[in-house]
């Protein structure tokens, strides 16, 4: 079968690997201050981290239109595409997801003849790798033959337990962008806390807080090494800080004996919420659903 993967640039695939399995990733348009941009193709990741480092103005992204939908279901139809796969950012911080299963619906009912070309609409419950590394995963799995019904089901069971924890080591655009408490955030400048916060399902929580960037390190390894089911792949999204992210790979890699499986900067789409000093940390839990 001809089957195309299509995701989103929140995924924070990285270019080669988009360009090595062939996945179509549609970026989010940014706007900062009075700058109209788009992820991926008016700069790399690591020139917006750049960017909003030095930036009086907080970055926002527009979710994606469901007329690009339409476009791209109607590409890969006239391409003789047999399936192809939509995987979205989490629906509960975005409408993109909401526009990608309003264009379906709207194809199908003007044009037919489209229903012969399989359409899978995936919500991933999750941001950037916690979707961006099974995406890639599910690309190798068709490349050896795997059926649609397969991938489809890795997908959605690898998003059934996926964990992401963010430990923020500035907490200025995370406060603006009310990803933690206001109040909350205050309390840990002034004081020195780093926090350790978990994104689970869209939902938001400090789960740990931690005096100074080496407790913050060792306290985060030792919190999301529990949560994680041994023997399971990790992943780790990098910003702007480097040696703590060097010093977080060795001791998580030395605690739960596996390399990361995957690493990537964070995009413009993860990063307009969390900033440029954080560490992400993409683990397999227990399953939800």
């Amino acid at each position: 079968m001809k089957v195309k993967l299509i995701t989103d640039s929140a995924s924070d695939i990285t270019p080669e690997d988009e360009e090595r399995y062939g996945i179509d990733i549609m970026p989010f348009d940014i706007t900062l201050g009075n700058e109209s941009l788009k992820e991926r193709v008016d700069f790399t990741a690591a020139e917006f981290l750049d960017m909003i480092d030095k930036s009086e103005y907080l970055p926002k992204t527009s979710q994606i239109t469901v007329m690009r939908f339409e476009e791209k279901i109607e590409k890969y139809y006239n391409e003789g595409y047999d399936a192809i796969i939509f995987t979205i950012i989490n629906s509960t911080g975005s409408k993109t997801y909401e526009n990608a299963v309003l264009a379906k619906q709207n194809m199908l009912a003007e044009h037919p003849e489209m229903a012969k070309m399989r359409i899978e609409i995936l919500d991933s419950h999750c941001y950037s790798l916690g979707y961006g590394y099974p995406i890639i995963e599910a690309a190798k799995k068709l490349a050896a033959g795997q059926s649609v019904d397969n991938v489809v089901a890795y997908l959605t069971d690898m998003f059934n337990n996926c964990e992401i924890y963010i430990i923020g080591f500035n907490l200025r655009h995370m406060k603006k962008s009310g990803r933690i408490n206001a109040a909350a955030a205050f309390l840990g400048e002034l004081m020195g806390l780093k926090p350790l916060i978990s994104l689970i399902d869209g939902e938001s929580e400090v789960v740990k807080k931690s005096r100074g960037e080496k407790n913050a390190i060792a306290d985060a390894v030792e919190y999301i090494s529990q949560r994680a089911i041994p023997e399971t792949p990790w992943e780790i999204l990098r910003t702007s800080v480097t040696e703590l992210e060097d010093e977080f790979i060795k001791q998580y890699t030395a605690k739960v004996g596996r390399p990361p499986e995957m690493q990537s900067i964070a995009g413009a789409a993860v990063a307009s919420n969390t900033g440029p000093y954080i560490i992400g940390v993409i683990i397999r839990g227990n399953k939800r659903r």
